[in-house]
């Protein structure tokens, strides 16, 4: 067993724990990186952040903690706030997320981020952001930053709308109050974009006063990095955006420049004129690959310079831009530019035609395909580097899509005792394309009628898509002793919320059903612990016929990695099941059963991708074992 850290803030190491400890403290000493699958409930946040902070401190580096989601914020804040009080050591923490969600000025959460950062670059060059003004006097710091900054100094970690009422108190901008704490921080906690965004990047590490070299990562929900990453790296050029900019240059009188948007509108059009092999036009919903000089040849003929165009649009939407914050020119501006810089390797440029809710929508897409490309110069100058997730499978996969060099490879076992959890696979329906009929809809809520009445409490059911989840739903029972309810599309947050909390009341009131859908807002990112949520049925796969990208993403990883098919698409499909499947089981307390109803399930290349620590069992008999189960671990 490994040495428990000098700065571990608990009584003891669970087990597993000490492993991945061991492991975190030997890649740091060793300047490596760590690729770890860390089950749920084994503590995986401590047991990097205790041995990483201790050598930060020891070598004056700093440890910036990763995470796409801000609850697991929470839990690095808390547990830094553990660590300070057990052992009285000294030492700031910082939780920095982005700038949009720390401004003071109003209406600014409905803009999209590139449309904030220019607003905000527009507002601080015109001198129109008192919080910021506020900042300085003169070159130096104002009186007033460099008291609150004392202030917050001695009472960090702090949450970040902690920070925000003190600096909106202080009159002060808080993401620059945030960037100045960062700066004497040992421990900065925050979003993907601020190391792997390459622009962003120079600019945090320059407000830190840091190198790459000195900051021990640690990536947390690293399972989520490369489709994070691929899509930091894409743009995406629309009609409706079009439509959209042209308005605007009605409305701010800008006519010449409109004239130049509707012929690059025209050339959006004829790009999405659709053939077959035989040259006859296909109507209906259509993609093809496009190549980068398909469009930028056609930009030089409608103007004699790229360059000016681009420098002609963004120097308009500046001015819009202090009218009402966002410009959709600056939005085209930002599309086209990304367009001219990037290279073609590891990219797909795809013109797609799709309905839309009133009319035909043509989008021009330009999709990072290789998340390496952005994530390897990370992981090759940094410090050290520990990726953990509770379904990082197989480590070695995500090691490569990353461009992780030479990797410590860690695979943990779960620290849940294998008695609190049922795992069933019920080889009886699926939802593969071929085999879909109203009488398989049918089938699959005959299924998950009498796994619903077996459980007794809340169940959570996912479902590959939106469609086939109504398309069951009509199938159900609405007679059931418990309650239905289905997510829907398009929910807003605030409705998200009431939904999610509706369905955790009736925990206490004979249970309910859940029904969600893999990849929406439930399939991950909650916590339902304890009696919240008993069982978890997953139904089918989400493979859905590969769209020209996947294709492109297969054949890019087959030619790089020899695993076009695996690594481009069933292993991601399959991993997002496990994030669905992961829901119930939360805590080492929780005793669950968890159903994935599909009989591809029992295939080899399914069946071989489950944790070994899952036991796995194929029935029909599923009814039994569950009420079975429940009796046993009681109800």
């Amino acid at each position: 067993m490994a040495s428990m850290p000098q700065l571990w803030p608990y009584d003891q190491v669970r087990p597993e724990q000490d492993k991945l400890i061991e492991a975190v403290e030997s890649t740091i000493t060793t300047k490596q990186s760590l690729v770890a699958h860390a089950p749920t409930g084994l503590g995986k946040t401590v047991a990097a952040l205790a041995p990483a902070l201790e050598h930060a401190i020891e070598k004056d580096l700093v440890v910036v903690f990763m995470s796409g989601r801000h609850t697991q914020h929470d839990i690095a804040i808390e547990t830094a706030r553990e660590i300070k009080e057990k052992h009285g050591v000294d030492f700031t923490v910082v939780n920095l997320i982005g700038k949009r969600w720390l401004c003071l000025q109003p209406g600014v959460e409905s803009l999209k981020s590139r449309s904030f950062a220019e607003y905000c670059k527009a507002m601080k060059a015109d001198k129109q952001c008192e919080y910021y003004e506020n900042l300085k006097k003169g070159e130096e710091l104002s009186p007033k930053t460099k008291q609150l900054l004392k202030e917050l100094s001695a009472v960090t970690p702090l949450r970040t709308d902690e920070v925000k009422t003190a600096s909106r108190k202080a009159g002060l901008c808080p993401y620059e109050i945030t960037l100045l704490l960062a700066k004497r921080a040992r421990l900065i906690v925050t979003d993907y974009l601020y190391l792997f965004d390459p622009g962003i990047r120079k600019l945090f590490l320059g407000r830190i006063g840091r190198q790459l070299d000195e900051c021990i990562l640690v990536v947390d929900e690293a399972h989520n990095l490369p489709e994070r990453v691929k899509e930091m790296g894409s743009d995406r050029l629309s009609t409706i955006l079009l439509n959209r900019a042209m308005s605007e240059a009605e409305k701010y009188k800008h006519d010449e420049l409109g004239k130049k948007l509707k012929q690059l509108g025209d050339i959006l059009q004829k790009m999405a004129l659709f053939t077959d092999d035989n040259g006859m036009p296909v109507d209906g919903e259509a993609e093809k690959y496009v190549n980068k000089d398909a469009l930028m040849t056609k930009l030089e003929a409608m103007h004699t310079s790229t360059d000016a165009l681009l420098e002609w649009m963004e120097k308009v939407a500046d001015g819009i831009r202090e009218e009402q914050r966002a410009s959709y020119i600056g939005a085209v501006a930002g599309f086209l530019q990304l367009w001219l810089e990037v290279e073609e390797q590891g990219r797909a440029r795809i013109v797609k035609r799709e309905r839309g809710q009133k009319e035909w929508i043509i989008n021009l897409n330009n999709r990072c395909l290789d998340p390496s490309i952005i994530t390897h110069e990370v992981f090759e100058n940094c410090h050290s580097s520990i990726l953990m997730s509770g379904t990082l499978t197989p480590p070695g996969m995500y090691a490569a899509l990353l461009g992780v060099s030479e990797p410590n490879l860690s695979i943990l076992e779960s620290p849940f005792p294998e008695e609190n959890r049922l795992n069933l696979i019920i080889p009886k329906t699926s939802t593969k394309f071929t085999q879909r009929s109203d009488k398989m809809w049918q089938d699959i809520a005959d299924v998950l009628r009498k796994v619903v009445l077996a459980v007794p409490g809340n169940v959570a059911v996912y479902f590959p898509s939106y469609a086939i989840l109504e398309k069951v739903n009509a199938n159900l029972d609405h007679g059931l002793p418990k309650t239905v309810l289905a997510e829907q599309r398009g929910m807003t947050k605030d409705e998200k919320m009431v939904f999610l909390n509706k369905f955790k009341d009736y925990s206490n009131n004979g249970g309910a059903v859940l029904l969600g859908v893999i990849t929406g807002n439930y399939g991950e990112g909650i916590d339902l612990p304890g009696d919240l949520l008993k069982a978890v049925v997953v139904v089918g796969l989400p493979l859905t016929k590969p769209d020209l990208e996947t294709n492109a993403l297969i054949k890019y990883y087959d030619a790089k990695f020899r695993k076009g098919w695996e690594y481009g698409y069933t292993i991601p499909a399959f991993n997002k099941t496990l994030q669905s499947a992961g829901r119930c089981i939360r805590s080492s307390s929780d005793k669950g059963v968890i159903v994935f109803l599909d009989e591809r399930y029992e295939w080899p290349r399914y069946l071989n991708l489950f944790p070994k620590e899952w036991n796995m069992k194929s029935t029909l008999l599923f009814e039994k074992m569950i009420k079975e189960f429940f009796e046993k671990n009681g109800k």
